[in-house]
């Protein structure tokens, strides 16, 4: 199977790739500029988004598309123009796809989106599964549903299209694990506000598997959660990562000081939700790293 990746070069759009190829497949990886690129026979790069690039003539053959670009949303303060750009290099990006789709039906089966579990909102009670309504209408909440529905758009040529609603990935060398790290290894780590919000977490391996899964599962549709079966409230993050570190947790960060060094970012650790992996349960999927213990252990080996 050939498949096309838009944001193929971030984080999880590189392990896609080396995890896809692997399987057998050819990834086509969109991108602005394809000079100077590495030539492979299983990874080939295909430009887009400028005006005399015409993609759809290289992606004839491609059966299944997945939409990772978009701003980071961990990157920096989330000052209005910056949520602006987060929103807005999602919508853009997603729409380029869908006029990409047009061009590419009818080999084309299914477009995998990238989504996060923001979609649910924030709660200290509540269980969300993909059959979950949004519990408020925060900023994520309102930038994860409007990059939904732009890609939901794909559907109108006959495309299958799965929203892969990511946790927290845990990573060593980029997105929020590295933040996470530093106070522990200056002996300095503890809760991170009051600690009893909840951490809807997933190792990388499982994150690519179940991009994967999407793929080749026809039968799942809409919303995917992918996260571990066993969320932990921040507080069990916390002295689960000590213990993997072997380093103290006691230094508590107080939430007002978080809301004073990252602005309304601070969300994304002050609040959280629980989040559960039914559809992909419900599918059989086995996950390769279902408790965090074994998840941070393997991802921070020989890294302390």
């Amino acid at each position: 199977m050939n498949i096309a990746i838009a944001g193929g070069s971030g984080l999880i759009g590189s392990a896609l790739t080396e995890y896809l190829t692997k399987q057998g497949y050819t990834v086509y990886i969109l991108t602005r500029d394809a000079t100077n690129k590495p030539v492979k026979d299983d990874v080939r790069y295909v430009e887009w988004l400028h005006d005399d690039a015409t993609p759809e003539k290289e992606l004839q053959d491609v059966e299944a598309v997945i939409n990772l670009a978009g701003e980071s949303i961990g990157s920096g303060r989330w000052t209005e123009e910056r949520k602006r750009a987060i929103l807005d290099s999602r919508i853009q990006s997603t729409r380029a796809v869908i006029d990409l789709i047009k061009h590419l039906t009818p080999t084309l089966r299914v477009l995998v989106n990238a989504s996060a579990i923001g979609y649910y909102g924030h709660s200290a009670s509540a269980t969300f599964t993909e059959d979950s309504e949004p519990v408020d209408d925060s900023y994520l909440t309102t930038v994860v549903n409007s990059w939904e529905k732009e890609a939901a758009k794909a559907r109108d040529f006959g495309v299958r299209v799965a929203f892969c609603r990511l946790g927290i990935v845990l990573d060593e060398k980029e997105g929020a694990l590295p933040k996470m790290l530093l106070p522990y290894k200056l002996f300095t780590g503890g809760n991170l506000g009051t600690g009893e919000q909840w951490m809807s977490w997933i190792h990388m391996d499982d994150v690519v598997r179940l991009f994967t899964f999407a793929i080749e599962h026809s039968t799942i549709n809409g919303p995917l959660n992918v996260t571990a079966p066993t969320p932990v409230r921040m507080k069990e993050f916390g002295q689960t990562l000590a213990s993997v570190l072997n380093r103290p947790h006691w230094f508590p960060t107080p939430a007002f000081l978080l809301k004073i060094a990252l602005g309304e970012m601070s969300t994304l650790v002050l609040d959280g939700q629980k989040v559960l992996p039914k559809k992909s349960t419900d599918f059989d999927y086995t996950f390769q790293y279902a408790t965090l213990k074994s998840a941070l252990t393997d991802t921070l080996q020989g890294k302390k």
